[in-house]
């Protein structure tokens, strides 16, 4: 399914055929140094988890994270999503990309995306993000996104320290 385009991405849903995608995503360097070493070593891996963590939340939710596309040539380039958090009360965005297409304005654009196809299509009121205070460049992409840093936390079964920002809908 495609929730949604921007001018030059499609955002969609992922199956497990993105399984390659996604253990190369999960194994970059950025994706071990500011998210967390899921040890997805293989192909089964991968797509045992995009079958328990990832498409679940579709189906329950009806969002989750999405694979993003360049729409010339439908290349994967990283995922952004809603997620249903445990430890938070409202619904966090996510986003990543592969090394070589940082610094190009994707995360921006399809984050930009997801919070307004959050807000407009799926009623959120508010919507919230994660960072580790190390991760300067998802610091500067969250400010850039409009929202505010509003406090410190811990997520459960997590000793990391994480500063939580925030954006409301403008009614």
């Amino acid at each position: 399914m495609i929730p949604f385009n921007t001018p030059r991405l499609q955002l969609r849903w992922m199956t497990p055929d993105d399984a390659k995608f996604i253990m190369a995503l999960l194994n970059s360097p950025g994706w071990k140094q500011y998210i967390n070493d899921r040890n997805i070593d293989s192909i089964i891996k991968a797509e045992a988890y995009l079958q328990s963590t990832i498409i679940p939340s579709y189906e329950k939710f009806g969002f989750g994270f999405y694979l993003i596309e360049r729409l010339a040539d439908h290349e994967p380039l990283g995922i952004c999503g809603l997620i249903k958090r445990n430890g938070l009360e409202d619904v966090d965005i996510g986003y990543a990309l592969l090394p070589q297409y940082e610094g190009q304005g994707y995360a921006a654009e399809a984050s930009l995306a997801t919070i307004e196809y959050g807000f407009n299509v799926h009623d959120l009121k508010r919507i919230v993000a994660i960072s580790t205070q190390d991760n300067l460049r998802s610091i500067a992409l969250l400010k850039k996104l409009g929202m505010d840093h509003e406090k410190m936390i811990r997520l459960p079964d997590d000793d990391a320290e994480l500063m939580l920002f925030s954006i409301d809908r403008k009614d």
